[in-house]
């Protein structure tokens, strides 16, 4: 099995974990509301390279930024060093690293333009938009993409197989179905927390009351859709997990990130049970959104197990020991 050097490998698993935290530190801007902290100016905050007496939302937004510009260059980094990895020796495994690196740096650019656009149309903070939900599902799309490649490349530099699609369909058709769910809660979470964040209820009841008058936004009316379809999709998960595990049997990485998947939407169930009678706290919100990308991440590494020739071969391997 062929393997990158592992300072390479370490690197791949922290650029992912960096990102994670960027991410969070991202939540953190908008339910403080400090995204406008800086104003609608970019790159500069509020005119200047380097705020001057800042409030202390422009504090936040501009260290949101610092994180991101370093995260730019962590990713760079990433790509640089994968493609002389590559060209040092032009393995089918260093080469498939290479494009999932290249991947993570297309899609780490996109996310800095989103994060560009998303402020200097003003879809920040307390403003409301008619765009500005479509925004918040697109920059999760985005970043759920960017965490993917990311993930992909760190597997892939350690050694895990390539993918194929030359799986059974009704592995496939799972998969498909998985990858469609996770991504609608995923939007609807954000369309969600926007709601939440812009009109925002004391108790259970009173948000309740808010959901249900023909009066509220059409925001607050979509609000409820979000937990009603995740104890659904929860429970597809749990069962999609189990079956594709059944799928691929004797195969050790499909079985550990099955389990993964199913354990972390157990907790997710819990946990966004709790934020939600919690009134959605600010280190609730960041938790549920940890436990999101970390769903996200355990799908990504699945469906890549899944999808690889191993599990095809160990699957077949083992019907032609039942057959005998």
């Amino acid at each position: 099995m062929d393997r990158s050097p592992k300072a390479f490998v370490r690197y791949a698993w922290f650029t992912l974990g960096y990102n994670v935290l960027v991410i969070l530190w991202g939540v953190f801007l908008r339910a403080s509301k400090s995204g406008d902290g800086c104003g609608q100016h970019w790159l500069t905050c509020n005119g200047e390279v380097l705020p001057s007496a800042p409030e202390l939302k422009a504090v936040i937004e501009f260290s949101h930024r610092v994180m991101s510009a370093i995260d730019g260059v962590v990713v760079l980094a990433l790509f640089v060093w994968a493609f002389f990895l590559w060209r040092q020796s032009r393995t089918e495994q260093r080469r498939s690293t290479f494009l999932f690196s290249a991947g993570s740096m297309f899609f780490v650019i996109t996310e800095a333009l989103v994060g560009a656009g998303l402020v200097l149309t003003g879809n920040t903070a307390e403003a409301l938009t008619a765009a500005r939900p479509f925004w918040m599902a697109g920059h999760l799309i985005n970043t759920f993409v960017l965490l993917a490649f990311l993930a992909l490349a760190a597997r892939r530099a350690e050694g895990g197989s390539p993918l194929s699609f030359n799986i059974d369909r009704k592995a496939l058709l799972m998969l498909g179905l998985l990858l469609a769910a996770i991504l609608i809660v995923g939007t609807s979470g954000s369309v969600a927390a926007l709601a939440n964040m812009l009109f925002p209820s004391n108790s259970l009841l009173g948000g309740l009351e808010q959901d249900l008058s023909s009066d509220s936004n059409i925001l607050v009316l979509l609000r409820p859709i979000h937990p009603l379809i995740s104890i659904g999709t929860i429970v597809f998960l749990i069962f999609a997990a189990d079956r594709l595990k059944r799928n691929s049997p004797g195969d050790k990485d499909v079985a550990r990130w099955a389990k993964a998947l199913s354990w972390l939407a157990v907790i997710q169930f819990f946990f966004g049970t709790a934020t939600l009678l919690t009134h959605m706290p600010m280190l609730m919100q960041i938790g549920h959104l940890l436990l999101a990308d970390l769903i996200w991440i355990s799908f990504v590494m699945l469906a890549a197990n899944t999808l690889s020739p191993q599990a095809v071969t160990l699957k077949s391997a083992t019907r032609a020991v039942e057959v005998t």
